[in-house]
């Protein structure tokens, strides 16, 4: 298949580099925390986008997103999710939907810290993005992009940049 970009707590705000960072990319798999409909209407310029609201989305990208998407990608299903935990820590209702689902990769959000673990225990790649957006405690926002092709996950890459602080 191809490249996918993963994106979360973009808080209405989208990264300039998002376009060359993903521009290759077949898709884009936001992680919640949008923050404007505009984020995702930018996002689909580049290409197609599956996302998930987070806790501080209204009721207007509520309305075109759920709390839960699981899709199949290259053979491979997908759980994507705002508020997951991570690994040997997932809240309950996540853990019990993994737990059922069965995800070969789960895609979270919400904590601004970039993670991509493969959790032995649930038998599933975990990738946190971290936080694109400039709002929250992160100190870098950060995007990741891979490669799926013939069911194998390879080559990630995450971008990265430092937060500049006005005092």
């Amino acid at each position: 298949m191809g490249q996918i970009g993963i994106i979360s707590d973009t808080h209405g705000i989208v990264p300039d580099a998002v376009g060359e960072f993903f521009g290759e990319c077949e898709e884009i798999w936001h992680a919640g925390d949008i923050g404007d409909l505009k984020v995702l209407e930018e996002l689909a310029m580049i290409c197609p986008v599956k996302a998930v609201y987070g806790n501080i989305d209204g009721r207007e990208v509520r309305s075109r997103t759920s709390s839960l998407l699981v899709f199949e990608y290259d053979s491979l299903k997908i759980m994507l999710k705002h508020i997951v935990g991570r690994p040997g820590k997932y809240n309950a209702e996540s853990k019990e939907q993994i737990e059922k689902i069965r995800p070969t990769i789960v895609v979270a959000g919400h904590s601004h810290i970039l993670s991509i673990k493969y959790d032995e225990k649930m038998k599933c790649l975990y990738i946190n993005p971290g936080a694109a957006g400039k709002n929250g405690l992160h100190k870098a926002q950060t995007m990741v992009r891979l490669r799926i092709e013939k069911s194998e996950i390879k080559d990630a890459e995450v971008w990265e940049k430092a937060r500049v602080k006005a005092f």
